[in-house]
C-alpha cells in the first residue's frame, strides 16, 4: 500500500463521481422501464449500467493493475482479494432513482488487503459528496453551498453524545430485496421488537433506502445506528470508510460477532461516542434469530 497514492486515487475519484453524477441527474427513468434481477423489487435500470460502464473503463485507465468489483458486473462466483480492488455500486438506491426520489449516491470504494481504504459517496441530486481515506479523516462536502469554495466539513458533524441506552437511538434499516425465508423473518421480527414498548422502544426507524447514505448518516450523526444484511460490498465499502474515520464502527448484524469482512453481507454500523460497545450488545440482545446470508 505504500506505494500507491491514496490522495490521488481519492481525488480521481472524486472527479469521476461528479462527471459521471450528471448523467444520473439527466436521466429520465421510470418504474416501468426499470428492469429486475430476481424480483419485482431488485430493480436494474439502463442508467445503472452505463454509469458503472464510465466508471470501470475511466478507473481501469487510469489505475489498470488494479481489480475491479461492480454491481452490475458481478458473477455469482467472484471472490474479493488481497489486490487493491475497486468496489462500487453505480446507483445505490436504484429504487429511489426510478421513482424520483433523491436519496441515490454513487458509492465507489477502494479496498486494500480487503480493507476498506478510499471511501466516496456522491448524491448527484444534492450535491453532497462524503469522502474519506482510511487513517486520514472523514469530510462532508456541500458543493451547493453559495459560497465561492464548497463547504468542506469534518466528520461527524457534531462532538458525539452518549450512545447508551438504545432507547434514546434513531436507527436505519431496510427491507432489502429478498422478502422470504429466514432472513426476512429475522427482519421483522426484529424490527417490531426494537419498536415495541416491551422491548428496545427506540426513538425511530428509519428506511430510506440507500446503503451508502445510511453508512455516511451514521459517520455524520444524524443516525446512530444502521443494521442490515443481504446488502453487499459495493453496498458498504465506501461508506465504512467514512464511517470507520468518523469514529464509528461496523461489526456482523449477527449477535456476538465483533469482526466482520467488506464482503460478509451482515453489518451493524454504530456511529462514534461513548457507550458504543454497550449499545452494540443491547442492539445484539433484541435481535430476534440469526441471519443465514452471509454463513
Amino acid at each position: 500500500m505504500a506505494d500507491i497514492n491514496l490522495q490521488e486515487v481519492h481525488d480521481f475519484m472524486i472527479e469521476i463521481a461528479r462527471k459521471v453524477g450528471e448523467r444520473i441527474t439527466s436521466a429520465t427513468p421510470s418504474t416501468g422501464a426499470a428492469g429486475s434481477k430476481k424480483n419485482s423489487v431488485d430493480l436494474v435500470t439502463e442508467t445503472d449500467q452505463a454509469v458503472e460502464k464510465i466508471l470501470s473503463t475511466s478507473l481501469h485507465e487510469k489505475y489498470p493493475t488494479f481489480s475491479f468489483m461492480g454491481e452490475e458486473t458481478y458473477k455469482p462466483g467472484d471472490k474479493l482479494t488481497d489486490a487493491p480492488t475497486f468496489i462500487l455500486d453505480p446507483i445505490d438506491g436504484t429504487t429511489n432513482f426510478v421513482h424520483r426520489n433523491p436519496y441515490v449516491a454513487i458509492s465507489l470504494g477502494l479496498a486494500i488487503n480487503k480493507s476498506p481504504t478510499v471511501g466516496i459517496v456522491y448524491n448527484p441530486f444534492t450535491q453532497t459528496l462524503y469522502s474519506a481515506i482510511k487513517s486520514h479523516g472523514a469530510y462532508l462536502t456541500h458543493f451547493l453551498t453559495p459560497q465561492p469554495q464548497p463547504q468542506k466539513l469534518k466528520l461527524p458533524l457534531h462532538p458525539p453524545t452518549p450512545l447508551t441506552p438504545l432507547s434514546t437511538c434513531l436507527i436505519a434499516i431496510e427491507w432489502g430485496s429478498d422478502r422470504s425465508a429466514n432472513d426476512f423473518a429475522v427482519k421483522s421480527r426484529t424490527f417490531t421488537k426494537l419498536a415495541a414498548a416491551d422491548g428496545g422502544m427506540v426513538h425511530g426507524l428509519r428506511s430510506l433506502g440507500s446503503a451508502a447514505l445510511n453508512m455516511c448518516a451514521v459517520a455524520a450523526g444524524e443516525m446512530d445506528v444502521y443494521w442490515e444484511a443481504g446488502c453487499w460490498a459495493w453496498d458498504v465499502c465506501a461508506g465504512w470508510v467514512v464511517l470507520g474515520e468518523a469514529g464509528g464502527r461496523v461489526v456482523d448484524a449477527n449477535p456476538g460477532g465483533w469482526e466482520v469482512g467488506v464482503d460478509g453481507r451482515r453489518y451493524l454500523a454504530v456511529r462514534g461516542g461513548e457507550g458504543q460497545e454497550g449499545v452494540i450488545r443491547e442492539f445484539w440482545g433484541l435481535v430476534e434469530g440469526r441471519f443465514e446470508v452471509g454463513g
